[in-house]
């Protein structure tokens, strides 16, 4: 029923209708009937007020308040008035692009914190290993510090000044 009515709608936007308005059955020769055999024609409009079947005003899209109230006025499905099209079409459209700009938000948040997370995480890291780096180090100099005193190798004289002298 909604899929015939959103295939309807969609022909009706294309402007695909205005090819069925002009054939030789026009709406208003189902005035006479009911809804059901005035809506068989994709381009015909069916007004409760007036019982009359009207040919749908493609060119702007809803029809005027002087054709049909939208309260009377149906379209693709008898069932179904314009005002309840409208607002749960309006209400179904703001649903979709609110999600959708939640999902979006969400997704550049979430990104975006599990960057600085990670970039914080690695600078912790590589600012460890470099004061564990230094500490080997000065450990090390310490020990050939160590290593130099006791063969009697001094750190600012020549290196090789005991081996001239035997």
């Amino acid at each position: 029923m909604s899929l015939g009515i959103c295939l309807s709608l969609f022909l009706l936007v294309c402007g695909l209708s205005s090819s069925l308005a002009q054939s030789n059955n026009t709406c208003e020769t189902y005035s006479q009937t009911n809804c059901q055999q005035c809506l068989s024609n994709v381009s015909c409009l069916w007004c409760i007020q007036s019982s009359s079947c009207l040919t749908y005003p493609y060119q702007t899209i809803l029809p005027p308040s002087s054709l049909c109230p939208l309260n009377d006025a149906r379209w693709g499905q008898c069932g179904i008035n314009f005002q309840t099209l409208i607002i749960t079409l309006s209400v179904l459209a703001a649903v979709i692009i609110i999600g959708f700009f939640i999902c979006l938000f969400y997704y550049c948040k979430c990104e975006n914190c599990g960057n600085s997370l990670q970039e914080r995480k690695m600078q912790r890291k590589a600012e460890k290993r470099s004061t564990e780096q230094e500490h080997r180090r000065t450990e090390m100099m310490a020990r050939h510090d160590e290593i130099r005193e006791k063969y009697g190798l001094s750190k600012a004289g020549n290196a090789y000044a005991r081996f001239d002298n035997p």
